[in-house]
């Protein structure tokens, strides 16, 4: 009765394919954001493309949350499933509000340091990429996983220093002549940082689970 019960709920590596789905949408959303600034896509576009890949990774996070719910077997403790699915969520949901800032305030042009910092965030999302699989046997790859939540962590400290010499050139350039031009500046630096914020946040989870399960 119980094996009968067991084989109508959810597949317990069926989390782990639902992880690695979402990372692969994060990356995409994040290949669309550094678009964006670089300007290899026309704006508009890369705003859209980046709205849509939020819109698939939250499908993917009900799908999750919704499973961990129906599961009666979870590949390691719920709420650590829970807080992934959410790090990982929460990231692509700040490249979104970054690009709804650019669209709202009409930006076209992009300070170097802006620029930087989106191809950062696609270093963290391809680094996610590659660590999110390695969760299938954390006890065998633990080494590996702490490599990548340290590596997304020095990431976010480059972004920040990026954040504070964009923001200081900002000022000086703007302070006599355009105070709204360094306020829209600011606010879209302030969303840059957001987003690393966000995959540092995706690198706890992962390090936390590692503690948890080696």
């Amino acid at each position: 009765m119980l094996s009968w019960f067991r084989a109508l709920m959810p597949r317990e590596d069926g989390f782990f394919d639902l992880f690695e789905a979402h990372s692969q949408v994060l990356l995409e959303g994040a290949l669309a954001l550094r678009s964006l600034f670089d300007g290899s896509a026309d704006i508009a576009t890369a705003c859209a493309e980046v709205k849509r890949h939020e819109k698939r990774a939250d499908d993917i996070t009900a799908e999750v949350l919704q499973a961990v719910r129906r599961s009666f077997i979870t590949p390691f403790d719920r709420v650590d499933i829970k807080d992934l699915i959410e790090s990982l969520d929460d990231a692509i949901d700040q490249m979104h509000q970054t690009s709804k800032a650019i669209t709202l305030f009409e930006v076209t042009t992009f300070e170097a340091p802006m620029r930087e910092m989106a191809a950062i965030a696609v270093e963290a999302a391809e680094m996610t990429v590659r660590a999110i699989p390695l969760l299938r046997k954390v006890g065998t790859n633990a080494g590996a996983l702490n490599t990548y939540a340290v590596a997304i962590t020095d990431l976010e400290g480059k972004v920040d220093k990026l954040h504070d010499q964009g923001l200081k050139a900002l000022f000086l350039t703007h302070r006599h002549t355009d105070p709204m031009a360094f306020t829209v500046g600011a606010e879209i630096y302030g969303h840059l940082e957001r987003v690393a914020d966000r995959f540092e946040d995706v690198a706890n989870e992962i390090s936390g689970i590692v503690i948890e399960h080696v």
